[in-house]
């Protein structure tokens, strides 16, 4: 039960990281540090989702 919690949390936060990053792309560029940044930490969950899925 905690695993699939966790899992889900996980896909929130992903799904919101994704979703800021492309805003702040749209707004300032694919190449401003704000968006390297984010995209940056979006990568981190996305390695923990998969580390927890596999």
């Amino acid at each position: 039960m905690k695993f699939l919690l966790l899992k889900k949390l996980l896909k929130l936060r992903i799904e919101t990281k994704r979703k800021l990053m492309y805003k702040k792309a749209s707004d300032l560029g694919f190449t401003h540090p704000e968006v390297v940044n984010c995209s940056q930490e979006l990568d981190e969950l996305l390695n923990k989702y998969s580390d927890i899925a596999a």
